[in-house]
């Protein structure tokens, strides 16, 4: 217990992070896909198709960044873009038959960590986690901490 006292909570968070993030990725890869790739699989619906622009802020992630997975699954023949019948300057991006069946796989990978990690958790702890998380992320989105440095 000891050793958890020695890191900082953002050494934690970021380890805790990429350990996942390995885990998806080397998941992803058996299907030749990433995890960047299956998030935003998910990200998009499956009926209607999902703006380009709403893509970026739903998953996190920098428009140039997005732009390249996006390419990249075009390119794979996971997503198609459409022009949005209600806005024709908006783009709808919407998953191809391939799309769709990759979109099942990411999913089952998402249930199968989190189902893992529910049954070796007890629930109270698990719930105890993810109010802290929750309420990080609060405190790092009010913009508070840096407010009043100088730097």
């Amino acid at each position: 217990m000891s050793m958890r006292h020695n890191k900082t909570i953002d050494y934690i968070l970021r380890a805790t992070w990429m350990s996942v993030s390995k885990m998806y990725n080397e998941q992803a890869a058996v299907k030749g896909s990433t995890m960047a790739t299956g998030f935003a699989l998910i990200s998009i619906d499956p009926e209607n198709g999902t703006p380009s622009t709403a893509l970026g802020p739903k998953m996190g992630m920098e428009a140039t960044s997005l732009s390249r997975t996006l390419k990249m699954m075009e390119n794979k023949g996971l997503i198609e873009r459409k022009k949005n019948p209600e806005d024709g300057r908006s783009v709808l991006i919407h998953l191809t038959p391939f799309g769709r069946e990759m979109r099942e796989f990411s999913k089952s990978v998402v249930k199968t960590f989190d189902n893992h990690i529910r049954e070796e958790i007890e629930e109270d702890k698990l719930e105890t986690f993810l109010e802290v998380a929750y309420r990080i992320n609060e405190i790092v989105n009010s913009k508070k901490i840096f407010k009043n440095q100088p730097f």
